[in-house]
């Protein structure tokens, strides 16, 4: 494994501001230990908002960005959400003791298709309760690719109501990602107290400034250290 590196300072130009609503992101399940390292590297070096990381490099992480403005985020039933809510709360609190900041939990999808709401909002409460003891912020990921319009719209409500931080698009490995459309619907739904998260297939400076307009504050991306040094690449296009 590679040693913790000082804060360095990059020789390129790069948007400061759009990397401080970076969740820079390496969810992949075959990720090992030295790219962990590199991803908290290039946070350091371009001050994102945290590492998005799965729950065994929380520990890693905490270690490697010590001393830095970037905090470390997990995700928690992660990526289907169909553990059980209990599992979910323990997964959180686990997550925090070991020095996570933020917890990115996907809801239950089958219960809202069901109509299950109260199910729902109670799984998302019980992750919020446990992560407010501790401060930390916790964003709903709906996995909008899976929904229709007024399921995205009830799931905004659901999260807004248990009390979450954020909502947020998709897992990256639903089928879809984030879209202009629905980072507005979001918006719209939880209006400005909330955040919003727009994450999965953010590739260019182009799609991250698209989806800031389109009203989020937050964009959870892998292709982070791209998108702020300005690469450019084809215009964002609605599906």
């Amino acid at each position: 494994m590679s040693s913790i590196v000082p804060v360095q300072e990059t020789t390129a130009d790069f948007d400061a501001s759009l990397a401080a609503m970076i969740d820079h992101t390496l969810l992949k399940p075959e990720a090992t230990i030295d790219q962990i390292e590199q991803l908290c590297d290039e946070a350091r070096q371009y001050r994102f908002a945290s590492v998005c990381v799965n729950p065994c490099y929380v520990r890693t992480c905490v270690e490697h960005l010590r001393g830095t403005t970037s905090k470390v985020c997990t995700v928690v039933g992660f990526p289907l959400g169909a553990s059980s809510s209990a599992a979910k709360a323990f997964e959180a609190e686990q997550a925090i003791q070991e020095g996570a900041r933020e917890i990115d939990m996907v809801i239950n999808v089958g219960m809202l298709k069901s109509g299950n709401h109260s199910f729902v909002e109670d799984e998302i409460r019980a992750v919020v309760t446990v992560a407010k003891r501790s401060a930390a912020l916790t964003k709903v990921i709906l996995e909008t690719s899976l929904l229709t319009e007024d399921e995205k719209a009830k799931a905004c409500q659901l999260a807004k109501q248990a009390g979450a931080d954020f909502v947020k698009t998709s897992t990256g490995f639903g089928g879809g990602g984030a879209t202009i459309e629905d980072v507005a619907l979001m918006r719209r739904i939880v209006g400005p107290s909330m955040g919003v998260k727009a994450s999965g297939g953010i590739r260019t400076y182009e799609e991250a400034r698209a989806m800031i307009a389109s009203g989020a504050n937050r964009l959870g991306t892998s292709a982070s250290v791209k998108i702020v040094a300005g690469q450019k690449g084809p215009a964002p296009s609605s599906p």
